[in-house]
Protein backbone atom coordinates (compact mmCIF):
# COMPACT_ATOMS: atom_id res chain seq x y z
CA UNK A 1 0.00 0.00 0.00
CA UNK A 2 0.54 3.56 -0.05
CA UNK A 3 1.60 6.12 2.68
CA UNK A 4 3.52 9.18 3.85
CA UNK A 5 6.64 8.75 5.24
CA UNK A 6 8.45 10.40 7.55
CA UNK A 7 12.46 10.06 6.33
CA UNK A 8 14.32 12.99 8.42
CA UNK A 9 14.23 15.86 9.77
CA UNK A 10 11.60 18.42 6.87
CA UNK A 11 12.00 15.40 4.59
CA UNK A 12 8.48 13.48 3.68
CA UNK A 13 7.45 11.52 0.78
CA UNK A 14 4.94 8.22 -0.43
CA UNK A 15 6.54 4.97 -0.18
CA UNK A 16 5.21 1.66 -0.40
CA UNK A 17 4.73 -0.12 2.48
CA UNK A 18 3.57 -3.50 3.62
CA UNK A 19 0.04 -3.67 3.90
CA UNK A 20 -0.94 -3.95 7.63
CA UNK A 21 -2.21 -7.53 9.06
CA UNK A 22 -4.45 -8.35 12.02
CA UNK A 23 -1.86 -8.91 15.13
CA UNK A 24 -3.84 -9.37 18.34
CA UNK A 25 -7.32 -10.34 18.52
CA UNK A 26 -9.18 -7.48 19.08
CA UNK A 27 -7.63 -5.84 16.02
CA UNK A 28 -9.42 -4.40 12.87
CA UNK A 29 -8.14 -3.40 9.38
CA UNK A 30 -9.46 0.05 8.80
CA UNK A 31 -9.68 1.35 4.90
CA UNK A 32 -8.85 4.69 5.22
CA UNK A 33 -11.65 7.23 3.67
CA UNK A 34 -10.09 10.91 5.00
CA UNK A 35 -7.20 11.62 7.13
CA UNK A 36 -5.89 15.43 8.02
CA UNK A 37 -2.76 17.13 9.01
CA UNK A 38 -2.43 18.54 12.41
CA UNK A 39 0.06 21.04 14.00
CA UNK A 40 1.49 18.55 16.56
CA UNK A 41 2.61 16.46 12.91
CA UNK A 42 5.11 19.59 12.45
CA UNK A 43 6.42 19.12 15.74
CA UNK A 44 7.73 15.82 13.96
CA UNK A 45 8.46 17.38 10.73
CA UNK A 46 10.76 19.62 12.82
CA UNK A 47 12.57 16.73 14.87
CA UNK A 48 11.32 17.98 17.89
CA UNK A 49 9.64 14.54 19.07
CA UNK A 50 12.35 12.03 20.10
CA UNK A 51 12.37 8.34 18.86
CA UNK A 52 11.31 9.14 15.07
CA UNK A 53 12.84 6.88 12.34
CA UNK A 54 13.29 6.83 8.64
CA UNK A 55 10.27 5.48 7.17
CA UNK A 56 7.63 6.11 9.77
CA UNK A 57 3.98 6.50 8.27
CA UNK A 58 3.14 9.60 10.36
CA UNK A 59 -0.94 10.85 10.45
CA UNK A 60 -3.31 10.08 13.75
CA UNK A 61 -6.51 11.98 12.62
CA UNK A 62 -8.58 9.83 10.15
CA UNK A 63 -12.28 7.84 9.27
CA UNK A 64 -12.59 4.67 7.18
CA UNK A 65 -14.12 1.48 6.73
CA UNK A 66 -13.35 -1.65 8.51
CA UNK A 67 -12.30 -4.11 6.10
CA UNK A 68 -11.32 -6.97 8.30
CA UNK A 69 -11.22 -7.78 12.46
CA UNK A 70 -9.93 -10.08 14.65
CA UNK A 71 -11.46 -12.94 16.63
CA UNK A 72 -12.02 -11.09 19.80
CA UNK A 73 -13.98 -7.72 17.88
CA UNK A 74 -17.45 -7.28 19.36
CA UNK A 75 -18.76 -4.34 18.88
CA UNK A 76 -17.74 -3.51 14.84
CA UNK A 77 -18.13 -5.70 11.71
CA UNK A 78 -16.63 -5.11 8.59
CA UNK A 79 -18.37 -2.51 6.44
CA UNK A 80 -18.93 0.07 9.01
CA UNK A 81 -17.65 3.58 8.79
CA UNK A 82 -15.89 4.42 11.74
CA UNK A 83 -13.60 7.54 13.12
CA UNK A 84 -10.96 6.55 14.68
CA UNK A 85 -9.29 8.74 18.14
CA UNK A 86 -5.80 9.16 17.22
CA UNK A 87 -5.05 7.89 21.01
CA UNK A 88 -4.76 4.09 21.40
CA UNK A 89 -6.51 2.69 24.62
CA UNK A 90 -7.67 -0.71 25.95
CA UNK A 91 -10.45 0.41 27.68
CA UNK A 92 -9.49 -2.19 30.69
CA UNK A 93 -6.79 -0.74 32.87
CA UNK A 94 -7.29 2.05 35.65
CA UNK A 95 -6.80 4.95 33.88
CA UNK A 96 -9.18 3.74 30.73
CA UNK A 97 -11.41 2.75 33.24
CA UNK A 98 -11.50 6.88 34.78
CA UNK A 99 -12.21 7.97 31.34
CA UNK A 100 -8.27 9.23 31.11
CA UNK A 101 -7.06 7.00 27.81
CA UNK A 102 -4.53 9.35 26.63
CA UNK A 103 -2.73 7.48 29.89
CA UNK A 104 -3.58 4.23 28.90
CA UNK A 105 -1.29 1.60 30.88
CA UNK A 106 -1.74 -1.12 28.38
CA UNK A 107 -1.43 0.24 24.61
CA UNK A 108 2.12 1.59 24.51
CA UNK A 109 4.37 -1.15 23.98
CA UNK A 110 7.58 1.30 24.04
CA UNK A 111 6.76 3.03 27.51
CA UNK A 112 10.11 2.85 28.93
CA UNK A 113 11.07 5.80 26.77
CA UNK A 114 8.86 8.11 27.97
CA UNK A 115 9.20 6.75 31.68
CA UNK A 116 12.73 8.13 31.07
CA UNK A 117 11.83 11.68 29.58
CA UNK A 118 8.36 12.22 31.79
CA UNK A 119 8.55 9.82 34.91
CA UNK A 120 5.64 7.87 33.35
CA UNK A 121 4.43 6.40 30.23
CA UNK A 122 1.34 7.45 27.50
CA UNK A 123 -0.83 5.95 26.04
CA UNK A 124 -0.20 5.11 22.38
CA UNK A 125 -0.83 6.85 19.79
CA UNK A 126 -0.95 6.49 15.95
CA UNK A 127 1.91 7.77 13.52
CA UNK A 128 3.47 10.04 16.58
CA UNK A 129 7.02 8.53 17.00
CA UNK A 130 8.59 4.91 18.62
CA UNK A 131 8.16 6.48 21.92
CA UNK A 132 4.11 6.65 21.77
CA UNK A 133 4.47 2.96 20.88
CA UNK A 134 5.90 3.03 17.09
CA UNK A 135 2.57 2.62 15.38
CA UNK A 136 1.65 3.34 12.12
CA UNK A 137 -0.07 6.17 11.68
CA UNK A 138 -3.36 7.37 9.10
CA UNK A 139 -1.57 8.91 6.17
CA UNK A 140 -1.87 5.62 4.21
CA UNK A 141 -4.51 3.73 2.37
CA UNK A 142 -4.95 1.45 5.07
CA UNK A 143 -4.46 1.14 9.04
CA UNK A 144 -4.25 -1.14 12.20
CA UNK A 145 -6.52 -0.43 14.77
CA UNK A 146 -5.84 -2.08 17.95
CA UNK A 147 -8.65 -2.31 20.69
CA UNK A 148 -10.89 -0.94 17.79
CA UNK A 149 -13.69 -1.86 20.09
CA UNK A 150 -13.05 1.10 22.27
CA UNK A 151 -10.92 2.88 19.77
CA UNK A 152 -13.56 3.53 17.04
CA UNK A 153 -16.65 4.78 17.24
CA UNK A 154 -19.63 4.26 13.87
CA UNK A 155 -20.28 6.99 12.25
CA UNK A 156 -24.12 8.26 11.79
CA UNK A 157 -25.64 7.91 8.46
CA UNK A 158 -26.54 11.64 8.25
CA UNK A 159 -23.17 13.11 9.06
CA UNK A 160 -20.26 13.66 5.78
CA UNK A 161 -16.61 11.82 6.31
CA UNK A 162 -15.32 15.35 6.33
CA UNK A 163 -17.38 16.50 9.11
CA UNK A 164 -17.03 13.12 10.98
CA UNK A 165 -12.98 12.87 10.66
CA UNK A 166 -12.24 15.91 12.99
CA UNK A 167 -14.01 14.01 15.73
CA UNK A 168 -11.53 11.93 15.62
CA UNK A 169 -9.07 14.49 17.60
CA UNK A 170 -9.19 18.21 17.12
CA UNK A 171 -13.20 18.68 18.18
CA UNK A 172 -12.33 15.84 21.31
CA UNK A 173 -8.67 17.69 22.14
CA UNK A 174 -10.54 21.35 21.73
CA UNK A 175 -13.58 20.22 23.82
CA UNK A 176 -11.48 18.70 26.60
CA UNK A 177 -9.37 21.90 26.71
CA UNK A 178 -12.78 23.74 27.81
CA UNK A 179 -14.19 21.41 29.49
CA UNK A 180 -11.18 20.06 32.19
CA UNK A 181 -10.44 23.90 32.07
CA UNK A 182 -13.30 24.51 33.81
CA UNK A 183 -15.08 26.48 31.71
CA UNK A 184 -18.88 27.49 33.41
CA UNK A 185 -21.66 29.50 32.37
CA UNK A 186 -21.19 33.52 32.25
CA UNK A 187 -16.92 33.00 31.87
CA UNK A 188 -14.89 34.53 29.63
CA UNK A 189 -12.70 32.27 27.67
CA UNK A 190 -9.36 33.48 26.43
CA UNK A 191 -7.85 30.78 23.76
CA UNK A 192 -4.54 30.74 22.58
CA UNK A 193 -4.15 29.72 18.53
CA UNK A 194 -6.79 29.57 16.04
CA UNK A 195 -5.80 26.56 14.44
CA UNK A 196 -8.27 23.60 14.21
CA UNK A 197 -8.05 22.51 17.68
CA UNK A 198 -8.08 26.51 18.81
CA UNK A 199 -11.26 26.96 17.26
CA UNK A 200 -13.03 23.98 18.25
CA UNK A 201 -11.59 24.88 21.87
CA UNK A 202 -13.64 28.11 21.50
CA UNK A 203 -16.88 26.05 20.33
CA UNK A 204 -17.25 24.43 23.33
CA UNK A 205 -16.48 26.94 25.18
CA UNK A 206 -19.66 28.57 23.84
CA UNK A 207 -21.57 25.72 23.98
CA UNK A 208 -20.98 24.65 27.91
CA UNK A 209 -22.15 28.27 28.28
CA UNK A 210 -19.19 30.71 28.19
CA UNK A 211 -20.39 34.59 28.37
CA UNK A 212 -17.39 36.11 25.90
CA UNK A 213 -14.84 34.00 24.43
CA UNK A 214 -11.90 35.60 22.94
CA UNK A 215 -9.44 34.10 20.29
CA UNK A 216 -5.79 34.92 19.60
CA UNK A 217 -3.57 34.17 16.55
CA UNK A 218 -1.82 36.44 13.86
CA UNK A 219 -2.77 35.34 10.42
CA UNK A 220 -5.53 36.82 9.40
CA UNK A 221 -7.45 34.20 7.21
CA UNK A 222 -7.52 32.49 10.55
CA UNK A 223 -8.47 35.03 12.95
CA UNK A 224 -11.59 35.51 10.08
CA UNK A 225 -12.05 32.14 10.31
CA UNK A 226 -12.64 32.07 13.80
CA UNK A 227 -15.21 35.16 13.86
CA UNK A 228 -17.35 33.78 10.75
CA UNK A 229 -17.25 30.40 12.06
CA UNK A 230 -16.90 29.95 15.86
CA UNK A 231 -18.47 33.52 16.64
CA UNK A 232 -15.26 34.59 18.77
CA UNK A 233 -13.69 37.93 19.58
CA UNK A 234 -10.43 37.94 17.97
CA UNK A 235 -7.43 39.59 18.75
CA UNK A 236 -4.11 39.65 16.41
CA UNK A 237 -1.14 39.76 19.07
CA UNK A 238 0.88 41.46 16.56
CA UNK A 239 -0.98 44.56 17.10
CA UNK A 240 -1.65 44.80 20.34
CA UNK A 241 -0.09 44.10 23.88
CA UNK A 242 -2.36 40.87 23.87
CA UNK A 243 -2.43 40.70 27.86
CA UNK A 244 -3.10 44.43 28.43
CA UNK A 245 -6.13 43.95 25.99
CA UNK A 246 -7.62 41.18 27.80
CA UNK A 247 -7.85 42.78 30.74
CA UNK A 248 -9.26 46.02 29.00
CA UNK A 249 -11.73 43.66 27.81
CA UNK A 250 -12.52 42.08 31.01
CA UNK A 251 -13.03 45.25 33.35
CA UNK A 252 -9.15 44.66 34.59
CA UNK A 253 -9.45 41.38 35.96
CA UNK A 254 -8.58 38.75 33.52
CA UNK A 255 -10.39 36.01 31.51
CA UNK A 256 -11.79 32.70 33.95
CA UNK A 257 -10.01 30.37 31.68
CA UNK A 258 -7.21 30.42 29.52
CA UNK A 259 -6.73 27.41 27.05
CA UNK A 260 -2.97 27.10 24.96
CA UNK A 261 -3.74 25.45 22.34
CA UNK A 262 -0.16 26.49 20.30
CA UNK A 263 2.53 24.05 21.77
CA UNK A 264 5.86 24.01 21.64
CA UNK A 265 6.71 25.95 18.78
CA UNK A 266 4.87 29.34 19.60
CA UNK A 267 5.60 32.52 17.76
CA UNK A 268 6.05 35.83 19.48
CA UNK A 269 6.49 39.47 17.70
CA UNK A 270 9.41 39.96 20.05
CA UNK A 271 13.31 39.58 20.73
CA UNK A 272 12.29 36.88 23.04
CA UNK A 273 11.14 34.42 19.89
CA UNK A 274 14.40 35.20 17.59
CA UNK A 275 16.29 33.39 21.43
CA UNK A 276 14.28 30.88 22.17
CA UNK A 277 13.84 29.62 18.56
CA UNK A 278 17.32 29.82 18.55
CA UNK A 279 18.01 27.40 22.08
CA UNK A 280 14.99 25.32 20.35
CA UNK A 281 16.89 24.69 17.06
CA UNK A 282 20.40 24.32 19.00
CA UNK A 283 18.11 21.25 21.07
CA UNK A 284 19.64 23.67 24.10
CA UNK A 285 15.81 23.94 24.90
CA UNK A 286 13.16 21.39 23.04
CA UNK A 287 9.88 23.68 23.73
CA UNK A 288 8.99 27.43 23.30
CA UNK A 289 6.55 27.94 26.27
CA UNK A 290 5.44 31.63 24.86
CA UNK A 291 2.17 30.98 24.51
CA UNK A 292 1.65 29.45 28.37
CA UNK A 293 3.70 32.31 30.01
CA UNK A 294 1.33 34.65 27.95
CA UNK A 295 -1.65 32.63 29.21
CA UNK A 296 -0.63 32.51 33.30
CA UNK A 297 0.27 36.07 33.28
CA UNK A 298 -2.98 36.95 31.61
CA UNK A 299 -5.37 34.65 33.80
CA UNK A 300 -7.22 35.90 36.34
CA UNK A 301 -6.59 35.29 40.00
CA UNK A 302 -8.03 31.71 41.21
CA UNK A 303 -8.68 31.30 37.41
CA UNK A 304 -7.80 27.85 35.31
CA UNK A 305 -5.08 27.43 32.79
CA UNK A 306 -5.39 24.42 30.25
CA UNK A 307 -2.60 23.41 28.32
CA UNK A 308 -3.49 21.38 25.04
CA UNK A 309 -0.38 22.48 22.90
CA UNK A 310 2.08 19.14 22.84
CA UNK A 311 5.37 19.77 24.84
CA UNK A 312 8.28 17.36 24.81
CA UNK A 313 10.47 18.35 27.28
CA UNK A 314 11.59 21.42 30.37
CA UNK A 315 11.17 24.58 30.04
CA UNK A 316 13.57 27.99 30.39
CA UNK A 317 11.09 30.70 32.74
CA UNK A 318 8.41 29.17 33.19
CA UNK A 319 6.30 31.57 35.33
CA UNK A 320 6.13 29.35 38.75
CA UNK A 321 5.98 32.38 41.15
CA UNK A 322 2.95 33.86 38.84
CA UNK A 323 1.57 30.53 39.20
CA UNK A 324 1.16 30.00 42.58
CA UNK A 325 1.13 33.56 43.87
CA UNK A 326 -1.96 34.51 41.74
CA UNK A 327 -3.46 30.79 42.76
CA UNK A 328 -3.94 29.13 39.64
CA UNK A 329 -4.83 25.74 38.48
CA UNK A 330 -2.95 24.66 35.72
CA UNK A 331 -3.60 21.13 33.89
CA UNK A 332 -2.17 19.20 30.33
CA UNK A 333 -3.06 16.29 28.88
CA UNK A 334 -3.02 14.41 25.62
CA UNK A 335 -6.85 14.25 24.37
CA UNK A 336 -9.15 11.73 26.20
CA UNK A 337 -10.93 11.59 23.06
CA UNK A 338 -13.16 8.11 23.93
CA UNK A 339 -15.21 10.36 26.88
CA UNK A 340 -15.70 12.93 23.98
CA UNK A 341 -16.40 11.45 20.20
CA UNK A 342 -20.03 9.72 20.68
CA UNK A 343 -21.53 12.73 22.39
CA UNK A 344 -19.43 15.06 19.52
CA UNK A 345 -20.88 13.11 16.71
CA UNK A 346 -24.26 13.90 18.10
CA UNK A 347 -23.72 17.29 18.15
CA UNK A 348 -22.26 17.34 14.66
CA UNK A 349 -25.32 15.00 13.23
CA UNK A 350 -27.88 17.81 15.28
CA UNK A 351 -26.09 20.93 13.35
CA UNK A 352 -24.46 22.06 17.09
CA UNK A 353 -21.36 21.73 16.64
CA UNK A 354 -19.85 22.37 12.38
CA UNK A 355 -16.41 21.07 11.58
CA UNK A 356 -16.03 20.45 7.99
CA UNK A 357 -15.48 24.32 6.85
CA UNK A 358 -11.60 23.43 8.50
CA UNK A 359 -11.00 21.07 5.60
CA UNK A 360 -9.32 24.17 3.65
CA UNK A 361 -7.96 22.09 1.17
CA UNK A 362 -8.40 18.56 -0.27
CA UNK A 363 -6.14 15.98 -2.37
CA UNK A 364 -4.84 12.57 -2.94
CA UNK A 365 -2.58 10.82 -0.71
CA UNK A 366 0.16 11.29 -3.85
CA UNK A 367 -0.13 14.78 -3.03
CA UNK A 368 0.56 15.14 0.72
CA UNK A 369 4.19 16.71 0.58
CA UNK A 370 2.59 19.50 -0.92
CA UNK A 371 -0.16 19.65 1.68
CA UNK A 372 2.37 19.37 4.44
CA UNK A 373 3.96 22.23 2.77
CA UNK A 374 0.94 24.51 2.07
CA UNK A 375 -0.44 23.59 6.22
CA UNK A 376 3.66 24.37 7.67
CA UNK A 377 4.53 27.41 6.18
CA UNK A 378 0.09 29.02 5.67
CA UNK A 379 0.21 29.08 2.40
CA UNK A 380 -2.99 29.67 0.42
CA UNK A 381 -4.96 30.29 3.66
CA UNK A 382 -4.61 26.51 4.71
CA UNK A 383 -5.85 25.68 7.80
CA UNK A 384 -6.25 21.88 7.42
CA UNK A 385 -5.26 19.65 4.60
CA UNK A 386 -7.13 16.62 3.95
CA UNK A 387 -5.89 13.56 2.13
CA UNK A 388 -7.89 11.27 0.45
CA UNK A 389 -6.47 8.40 -0.22
CA UNK A 390 -9.16 7.01 -2.95
CA UNK A 391 -8.82 9.72 -5.00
Amino acid sequence: MKALCWQGVNELSVERVPDPEILNAQDAIVRVIATTTCGSDLHLLGGYIPAMRAGDVIGHEFLGEVVEVGPEVRRHKVGDRVVVCSIIGCGRCWQCQHDMWSLCENSNPKSGLTDELWGGSTAGIFGYSHAMGGFRGSHAEYARVPFVDYGAFSVPDGVDDISAMFTSDSAPTGWMGADLGGVKPGDVVAVWGCGAVGQMAARAAMLLGAERVIAIDRFPERLAMTSRHVGAEVIDYTTTDVTAELRERTGGRGPDVCIEAVGMEAHSPGVEYRFEKAKQQLRIELDRPFAVREAIFACRKGGSVFILGVFAGAVDKFPLGAMMNKGLTVRGAQQHGHRYIPMLLDRVARGELVTSYLATHEMSLDDAPLGYDLFKNKKDGCVRAVFRPGM
